[in-house]
């Protein structure tokens, strides 16, 4: 016994089986997968529920290199062009967090993944031990609710998702119209210690001052001509839960004070009533409008932003995560079909134009696309004649018919193309007589 003590201790940067053995002894006890790790991203050991979750047939791959099991990759992490938290660890001897995708007996699925090191006397890194939550509220395959995504602008907004929603700052949520925002509030909401609670919708656009009030604070009887009955409002509603307010960039400025009241107090009173209700939820907020430039402008009160903006996530326009149109799509497919039936399949010339397109409207036009072309598909297959895509474009000044950012990207493909122009269109999804007016308007056209 004595000589093999005195060799462990001559193998300081070695985490000791004894010493894995007493640590893994204490982590059994916590509900979340973790392992332990040496420098060498070798896995050591794993606790229960790691085997749980992670492991092939319950056994738990010991010995085996990390990037190896949640990747399939032949060379570390940072070596493969993503980040990993075990070299960055290794620099700063702290804690580090990110959000990976990971391969599990499950399949592919978003992993929120928190290393922390071991530290010796010596105050040199001699191990790591990793904590590995499955996000449930994201799928990185097709799904039929929820969020779908796997392209990095999307994990980068999903991993800012994970880190606010345990705690109860405001969150507010900034992107293009169709983007999903009321997903990405739902998804907050779900992945926090209120996803018991109900989760509230207002939507903001096109309320008048009075209207607002009265759906937020909800109104005594005979508080105005029409109420008959007391009614409660959606602050109300959503005690113990979450208040989602879409689009408050649309709120009145007459409004926004009120609003401001209600969130700095946690209190309101009903329209007609004069004694003060309290308010427990927790507040996001979305909006496709610059709500630093209306604060210039004075169209937006900067206190009230400065209450709802503590953790902005900024989420990505359909465009500038092109790699998850095909996986979308499917999802689509899946959820609008009927129970039993089988979902439609895509043509890969259909998908080729989907790919290709810049979707103004983003995940809200693709979703109408795809509902339109389905009542096409008569023999289940959606083709690129059945996407009909110029049908959904908003209308533009006279002469034309889309913005000149996506005619000049018309320009470069046309410039690409190998085929004819009447190939093109057809490849587009549009009539030749269209494509030949959308280029001529900023160009010469391809012959």
């Amino acid at each position: 016994m004595e000589e093999s003590e005195s060799v462990v201790s001559s193998l300081p940067d070695v985490l000791q089986p004894f010493e894995v053995q007493a640590l893994i002894s204490y982590l059994d006890h916590e509900p979340t997968p973790m392992i332990v790790m040496n420098t060498d991203y070798e896995i050591l050991a794993a606790n229960t529920a790691y085997r749980r979750q992670f492991a092939t047939a319950g056994r738990a791959p010991i010995g085996q290199k990390c990037y190896a099991m949640s990747h399939h990759y032949q060379v570390p992490c940072d070596q493969a062009g993503e980040h990993c938290p075990l070299q960055s660890a290794l620099v700063t001897k702290g804690p580090d967090r990110v959000l990976h995708i990971h391969h599990t007996p499950r399949g592919p699925e978003h992993v929120d993944v928190e290393l922390r090191p071991i530290i010796d006397q010596q105050h040199r890194v001699v191990g790591f031990v990793e904590r590995l939550q499955t996000v449930r509220h994201a799928s990185v395959q097709a799904s039929r609710q929820g969020l779908v995504g796997k392209a990095p602008a999307f994990n980068r907004a999903l991993g800012e998702l994970q880190r606010v929603a345990m705690s109860d700052l405001p969150v507010l949520l900034l992107g293009e119209s169709g983007s999903g925002k009321e997903l990405f509030a739902r998804a907050v909401h779900e992945a926090s210690p209120r996803a018991r609670g109900p989760f509230v919708v207002v939507d903001c656009s096109g309320l008048t001052e009075s209207l607002f009030e009265s759906e937020l604070f909800g109104y005594e009887k005979g508080a105005f001509t029409g109420a008959h009955v007391r009614k409660a409002g959606l602050v109300e509603t959503a005690k113990g839960g979450t208040l989602f307010l879409d689009e408050i960039g649309d709120v009145p400025l007459g409004m926004q004070v009120k609003l401001l009241r209600l969130i700095e107090s946690a209190t309101f009173r009903r329209v007609g009533a004069v004694d003060t209700q309290q308010a427990e939820f927790r507040l996001v907020a979305a909006t496709h409008k610059p709500l630093q430039q209306m604060v210039a402008k004075g169209e937006f009160r900067q206190d009230l932003y400065y209450r709802i903006s503590a953790f902005p996530i900024h989420l990505p326009p359909l465009r500038e995560r092109r790699d998850d149109i095909p996986l979308l799509v499917e999802s689509l497919l899946q959820r609008g079909a009927g129970v039993g039936s089988k979902p439609l399949q895509t043509s890969p010339e259909a998908m080729a134009q989907l790919m290709h397109h810049d979707w103004p409207g983003n995940i809200r036009e693709l979703r109408n696309v795809i509902e339109r072309a389905r009542l096409f598909a008569d023999d289940g297959v959606i083709k690129s004649e059945h996407l009909a895509l110029e049908l959904f474009q908003p209308t533009r000044s006279p002469g034309m018919d889309k913005p000149v950012s996506e005619v000049a990207d018309l320009m470069e493909m046309a410039r690409q193309f190998k085929g004819s122009r009447k190939e093109l269109a057809a490849s587009l999804g549009m009539s030749e007589r269209t494509l030949y007016r959308r280029m001529k308007s900023t160009g010469p056209d391809r012959g």
